[in-house]
C-alpha cells in the first residue's frame, strides 16, 4: 500500500554508503591474450583503482593486490595506465601506480615475483610520470607519454612521447629512457606504430588550445633503430579538433575528426612522393587522400580529457567498432566501405570512451538508466552480447530507481538546452496531491563534458526520498555537436548559469517543482556554475558547491594544473584583454550578493581546484559581513574527484541535511548538518 509523506521524507533502503560502494566505473579495457582486463574502482580501499581480469572460466580476479594502485598523474586527469601482452611463459603487464607515478612491469604468473621499477623517480616538482603505455616485445620497449617536471611550478613541465627499456635498465638511470619525440608541441598523446612498423601517428596541441578546439595529427618515418623523423601535420590545426587516430590492417590512417562540426571518421590513404623541387636534398612529399566513413550529424569521438581514451577501434575485413550517437549512446560495427552502421541490441544508453578488440570479439563499458557500468563483450561474428565484468547488481529494489525523462527546454534567444529530468519516485510512498516537489539542478563538471543516461545512485539517493533531479547538458557540453560546444566561448558564467536558470524555471512554471524549494549543485566547473548561479541569481533557494573554481583571475595566473592553465583563454576570453570580466564573472568578487544557504565540499590534496579558492571566497564574505547559513567540509587525502567511501558518505549525508534544512524536510537516519551563520 502506499504511503501519503511529504516530499524529501519518504525512507528509502538507498543510504549513501551504498551510494558510495557503487561510486565509480570500469575504465581502461583492454586485452592480454583472449582475456578481458580492465580497471575498477575501491572505494572501500581508500579509493584505488584495481586491475581486473576476467579467466577463461568467467571468474573475475585482482590482478594485484592493494595497495598497488593503477592510475596515471599524467596531465592530472590521467590516462591510460597499462598494457599487457601474452607470452609463451605467462602474461607480461607494464603499468603506472599511483603512489610514485612510477612504471612497473609484473608477470602474474609468477606472483612471488613483486612488480619491479622500469623507470627513475623524478626529484623535481611534480617528478616522471607516464601514461599510454604501447608494449613493442620485438623491440624490448614500451613506448609511452612522459611528463617531466622541470621546475616547483604547476606548468614547468615538458611532454614527450618516450620508450622505457623493459629490462629495467632506466629504473635508476633517466637516461636510458629514449626521446622519440622532439617537445615540439607542450601535449601529446601515445604513438601508434603502423603494422608494417614504418610509421607512427600520434596527436599534439598547444596552449591555449584544448584538445576539444584544435590538435594537430602527427605522422613520423619510423627507423630500422626506432627512432622517429621529423614529424609532420596531416590533419587537424586550430579550428579542428582530431580526438582519436589509430591504424586500419592495410597501413591506411582511421581518425576522429571533427572537421564537419561533429566528430566523424575518417579513412586515409599514404603514399610517397618524390621530394618537392629539383636538387633538394630528401624529404620525400607525403601524398595522401581522406574520405569520411560515415558523415553525420552525430558524434564518433568526444573530449580528450584523457590521454589513451578510445571511441573506435578497427577490426578485420574494413570493419570498424564504434562508439557513437548524441551523447555516446550505442556500440555499432561499421563498414568502412558502405558506411553502414549496424547497432547492437541490447538495453545500454551510455558507453564510455573505452574499447578493445581482439579477432571478432568487441568490449567496451556500458551502462543504462536500471543498470550502472559493466564491461559488455560483442562478439561480431555472432552478434551477441553479453556482461563479462563489474556485472550490476541491484542493492536495493529497483523499484526505487528513478524514471529519467529526456528533454529538450527553450533557453534565451530561443535556444535548445538539453537535460535529464529525475522526478521524486518511490514504490511506497507518494506526497500529498497539493504539494510540488523540491528539485536540485545538477551542473556537470567539464564544462566540456556531457551527463550521460545513466543510473547513478547519488541521484536515487534523492529521488527514492522525494526530491527531484534536473541534470543539464547546458551550452557548452559535448555529444550535440561543435556548434553547441562552442557556446561556452567566452561565455562561462552566462550560458551554463543561464541555461541550468531556465530548467529550473520552466520545470517550476509547469508546475512540476515547486518554485520556492530549488537548489543547485556541481562539482569543479558544475561547482563554478553553482556558485557564479547563486552569487548572479534568484533563482535557487541553496546550493551545493563541490571542489569549484570561485577565482578566476587566481586561477588563470597559476593556482591550477599545466594542462588547464589557459582554459579560460577560451571561456572567459584573454585575460590581458579583458581582465574586468575576470573578476565580474567570478563568484569571489561577489560575496556580498550571496542570500541562500550552501555547503562547500573541497578536498585538500586537490591541485586543480586548490582549497585556497574556497578559503578566499569565505574570506571575502567575512569581510562583507554576509552571515549566510553554510558550512566548508574539508577532506583530507582527496583530490580533484572524491574516491574514498567514508568521504562520499560524510558528503552525500551532508549535502542531504542542507536540503532538509532549507526546504523544511525530514528525512530519517540522516545525520544533522551544522550551518555557520
Amino acid at each position: 500500500m502506499v504511503q501519503t509523506q511529504a516530499y524529501g521524507s519518504w525512507p528509502s533502503p538507498l543510504d549513501a554508503a551504498l551510494a558510495a560502494a557503487h561510486d565509480g566505473m570500469p575504465e581502461y579495457v583492454g586485452f592480454v591474450g583472449d582475456e578481458a582486463w580492465w580497471t575498477e574502482p575501491r572505494p572501500a580501499e581508500g579509493g584505488r583503482r584495481a586491475l581486473v581480469r576476467r579467466r577463461p572460466d568467467g571468474a573475475e580476479e585482482s590482478v594485484l593486490p592493494a595497495p598497488w594502485n593503477v592510475r596515471s598523474r599524467v596531465i592530472e586527469y590521467g590516462g591510460r595506465p597499462w598494457a599487457g601482452a601474452d607470452r609463451p611463459e605467462g602474461p607480461l603487464l607494464v603499468f603506472v601506480d599511483f603512489a610514485d607515478q612510477r612504471l612497473y612491469a609484473y608477470e602474474p604468473a609468477v606472483p612471488e615475483r613483486a612488480p619491479r621499477p622500469l623507470t627513475p623517480l623524478g626529484g623535481v616538482g611534480g617528478g616522471l610520470r607516464w601514461a599510454d603505455p604501447q608494449l613493442h616485445l620485438d623491440r624490448g620497449e614500451a613506448w609511452c607519454v612522459l611528463e617531466e617536471f622541470t621546475g616547483q611550478g604547476p606548468s614547468d613541465v615538458r611532454r614527450v612521447i618516450a620508450a622505457v627499456p623493459l629490462d629495467g635498465s632506466a629504473a635508476e638511470d633517466r637516461g636510458a629512457v629514449r626521446e622519440l619525440s622532439d617537445a615540439a608541441h607542450r601535449f601529446v598523446t601515445g604513438a601508434r606504430l603502423s603494422p608494417d612498423g614504418r610509421r607512427a601517428a600520434w596527436i599534439a596541441w598547444d596552449h591555449p588550445r584544448m584538445p576539444w578546439d584544435g590538435t594537430d595529427l602527427l605522422l613520423a618515418d619510423v627507423a630500422d633503430d626506432g627512432t622517429f623523423g621529423p614529424a609532420r601535420s596531416v590533419a587537424g590545426g586550430t579550428a579542428e579538433s582530431v580526438c582519436q587516430v589509430e591504424w586500419a590492417a592495410d597501413d591506411a590512417l582511421l581518425f576522429s575528426s571533427d572537421r564537419g562540426g561533429w566528430w566523424n571518421l575518417y579513412r586515409m590513404e599514404i603514399a610517397v612522393g618524390p621530394a618537392p623541387g629539383t636538387g633538394t636534398p630528401a624529404r620525400p612529399a607525403l601524398l595522401s587522400t581522406t574520405r569520411g566513413l560515415c558523415p553525420r550529424e552525430e558524434e564518433f569521438g568526444g573530449p580528450l580529457w584523457k590521454i589513451g581514451l578510445s571511441w573506435f577501434k578497427p577490426l578485420a575485413a574494413g570493419l570498424i567498432a564504434v562508439v557513437h550517437g548524441v551523447g555516446a549512446t550505442s556500440l555499432g560495427i561499421l563498414d568502412a566501405a558502405t558506411g553502414e552502421v549496424v547497432d547492437v541490441a541490447g538495453p545500454w544508453t551510455a558507453w564510455s570512451s573505452s574499447l578493445a578488440v581482439h579477432g571478432t570479439r568487441v568490449v567496451g563499458v556500458a551502462a543504462s538508466p536500471r543498470t550502472g557500468h559493466e564491461v559488455v563483450e560483442l562478439d561480431t561474428s555472432t552478434g551477441r552480447t553479453r556482461v563479462i565484468g563489474a556485472a550490476h547488481t541491484d542493492p536495493v529494489d529497483p523499484a526505487y530507481y528513478p524514471e529519467p525523462q529526456i528533454r529538450t527546454f527553450e533557453g534565451p534567444d530561443g535556444r535548445d538546452v538539453h537535460a535529464h529530468i529525475y522526478p521524486p519516485h518511490s514504490p511506497t510512498h507518494a506526497a500529498p496531491d497539493d504539494e510540488l516537489p523540491p528539485y536540485v539542478v545538477w551542473a556537470h563538471g567539464g564544462p566540456t563534458s556531457h551527463a550521460p543516461l545513466v543510473l547513478d545512485l547519488e541521484i536515487a539517493y534523492f529521488t527514492s526520498r522525494g526530491i527531484g533531479v534536473a541534470e543539464v547538458n547546458y551550452g557548452g557540453s559535448t555529444g550535440y555537436g561543435r556548434a553547441y560546444r562552442n557556446r561556452l566561448r567566452e561565455q562561462w558564467g552566462v550560458v551554463d548559469v543561464e541555461d541550468c536558470a531556465a530548467v529550473a524555471l520552466a520545470l517550476a512554471d509547469e508546475g512540476t517543482a515547486d518554485r520556492a524549494r530549488l537548489a543547485i549543485r556541481g562539482g569543479s566547473a558544475g561547482g563554478w556554475t553553482s556558485a557564479a548561479s547563486l552569487t548572479s541569481t534568484d533563482v535557487y533557494a541553496c546550493g551545493t558547491i563541490i571542489y569549484p573554481i570561485l577565482d578566476l583571475t587566481g586561477w588563470a595566473e597559476g593556482e591550477t594544473h599545466d594542462f588547464e592553465s589557459q582554459y579560460l583563454e577560451t571561456l572567459i576570453g584573454p585575460l590581458a584583454e579583458v581582465p574586468a570580466r575576470y573578476a565580474e564573472r567570478s563568484p569571489a568578487e561577489h560575496a556580498d550578493r550571496l542570500t541562500a544557504p550552501f555547503l562547500l565540499l573541497q578536498g585538500l590534496d586537490d591541485v586543480i581546484c586548490p582549497p585556497v579558492q574556497c578559503e578566499r571566497f569565505l574570506a571575502r564574505m567575512e569581510r562583507e559581513g554576509r552571515h549566510v547559513p553554510h558550512a566548508y567540509l574539508t577532506f583530507e587525502g582527496e583530490g580533484h574527484g572524491f574516491r574514498r567511501a567514508d568521504t562520499m558518505v560524510r558528503a552525500l549525508e551532508a549535502e542531504l541535511s542542507l536540503y532538509a534544512q532549507v526546504f523544511g524536510l525530514h528525512p530519517t537516519g540522516v545525520p544533522a548538518l551544522e550551518l555557520t551563520k
